[in-house]
């Protein structure tokens, strides 16, 4: 993996403010992200522009005020809350004599940090070597050409060919490590799907508070911080759901505001977990002030990943840090819950978010009377694990008849297993299909 500065520098910070991109960059989270990532704020320079200067991006007045608070602050990195080009990054580097790092690199040194499974490591590291290569087309202009002259010929290739071709071999080799973690991964869902799992997916902004809500629900012990991607590595726990036992949760990494697209490439195996979701999660810090532009940077990763498609229900967390608001669910026209306001960190409201989960999973249910034989019992056995079984008589001539309640989903997964082995029993004793909004009865396993 590419070497990032050591934690605790000293760094002065750049924002920008423009009146042609007023959702630009959130200096706040900004700030957020610097002592995220270990640097120790020393200077701030602001400045107004229309469109960024192409040498320096901040002009070449504030470009030499720059300088001049890098040299009375001893600093040792300069960080932009913008996305420079290569040409702008090396021109300010040689005025200031000082790294300069803008926002996407700051963002992938902190994924770096925070890595810490066989594929987080080199999800990051592919993300970072991919973000390097644009560097090598502008930032290196004295490795382009080799030297002319009577002596001074170089041997065929540049540094520039030299470290491209590196670099290449090394995405190559990741992307291939990669594939097979995707092929375990693919392997892995099979297996969920023939278990007949349903998955739910916690997605939201950055530090709305997704792992301790997943720590609450699973009872698990996933690291949690008051910090910017204080977790990266996407976690699968049992959890259980009325009616649905048992459900996989997946904690997913958090989304940010101009997240590179170089990480939205490298983590896509990860995100997949999201896009095969029964219902997604979508963890919102109810008291964050960007609330609203929050929300859409998470519905357009969603939508960029193949997930937009997929139920939501919204969590809006953190509701001990208001005044007078107490946990409670908000539905749409059709009954459906939609929104349901929490406290991960106290568990208030808890019990309803898994209530409105049980709605969802089981809004649509099949309710049958089913012949299962003698030799298949192994069927009976599977829809008593399930949950399934309302009621049971045992037959004369072998085998049992047995009404059941099941998400449809699942019927159609479990169909496809045992189709063989049962047959309907009478399809005019129960509704083949109705639609269910309360928890059908628990039945214990055998």
């Amino acid at each position: 993996m590419i070497e990032r500065p050591q934690a605790g520098e000293r760094a002065v910070l750049v924002h920008v403010e423009s009146k042609q991109d007023p959702r630009g960059p959130d200096f706040d989270e900004f700030i957020e992200l610097v002592t995220s990532a270990g640097a120790i704020p020393v200077a701030t320079v602001t400045t107004n522009r229309d469109r960024p200067h192409p040498r320096f991006f901040i002009g070449t007045g504030k470009a030499a005020s720059l300088k001049a608070t890098v040299a009375e602050q001893h600093a040792d990195v300069v960080l932009f809350n913008h996305e420079l080009s290569p040409a702008q990054e090396r021109n300010l580097e040689n005025l200031i004599e000082c790294r300069v790092i803008d926002r996407t690199r700051l963002i992938l040194d902190i994924f770096a940090q925070r890595a810490r499974s066989f594929e987080g490591k080199l999800q990051v590291e592919l993300a970072q070597l991919k973000h390097l290569s644009t560097r090598l087309v502008r930032g290196w202009t004295h490795l382009e050409r080799q030297k002319g002259g009577i002596g001074l010929r170089g041997p065929g290739e540049t540094q520039l060919e030299s470290d491209r071709r590196l670099i290449g071999q090394r995405i190559k080799q990741i992307n291939d490590r990669l594939s097979r973690v995707r092929r375990q991964r693919r392997q892995s869902a099979r297996s969920r799907k023939r278990a007949l799992l349903a998955t739910v997916a916690i997605v939201g902004y950055t530090n709305a508070g997704k792992s301790t809500l997943f720590n609450r629900l699973t009872d698990s012990d996933v690291y949690t911080a008051d910090q910017l991607f204080a977790t990266l590595d996407t976690t699968l726990r049992r959890f259980d759901v009325t009616g649905e036992h048992p459900v996989l949760l997946s904690d997913t990494v958090g989304f940010i505001r101009d997240l590179p697209p170089e990480l939205i490439t490298a983590f896509q195996t990860t995100l997949e977990e999201t896009k095969d979701a029964a219902i997604l999660l979508h963890v919102v810090d109810c008291g964050a002030a960007e609330r609203r532009e929050q929300m859409s940077e998470v519905r357009r990763v969603l939508e960029r990943i193949g997930a937009g498609a997929t139920p939501v229900i919204e969590v809006f967390n953190k509701i001990d840090l208001l005044d007078e608001v107490v946990p409670h669910v908000e539905r749409g026209a059709d009954g459906k819950a939609i929104r349901v306001w929490v406290s991960a960190r106290n568990g208030d409201g808890l019990h309803l978010l898994l209530e409105s989960i049980a709605e969802q999973l089981n809004r649509e249910n099949v309710h049958k009377r089913i012949i299962v034989p003698p030799h298949a019992a192994r069927v009976r056995a599977k829809l008593y694990a399930l949950g399934a079984v309302i009621d049971e008589t045992p037959m004369d001539t072998g085998g049992w008849a047995i009404e059941i309640t099941l998400a449809a989903a699942r019927w159609q997964s479990l169909l496809a297993t045992i189709a063989p082995e049962l047959r309907d029993f009478d399809s005019h004793d129960v509704e083949a299909t109705m639609a269910s909004k309360s928890p059908r009865p628990e039945t214990a396993a055998v």
